[in-house]
């Protein structure tokens, strides 16, 4: 039967690996809204770009975007 000092340290162990834990688990809340953030960003760049090409795109003669000739 365990001790009751070999409790506590089982206890004292189970302890900081929550705080360790705890602390992971907030990096990767950070790092998880950095990365959101940017890929929030790369779809605005994104959206942006396609609505530059489609402009592009409208602005050709009718038939020369098709990419092939008649």
């Amino acid at each position: 039967m365990a001790t009751l000092q070999d409790l506590a340290a089982r206890i004292d162990r189970l302890l900081l690996r929550h705080e360790e834990l705890e602390r992971t688990n907030e990096l990767l809340r950070e790092q998880l809204k950095v990365l959101t953030n940017e890929r929030d960003s790369l779809r605005s760049r994104l959206g942006a770009a396609r609505a530059r090409v489609d402009a592009l795109l409208e602005r050709l003669p009718a038939g020369e975007h098709t990419g092939g000739e008649s």
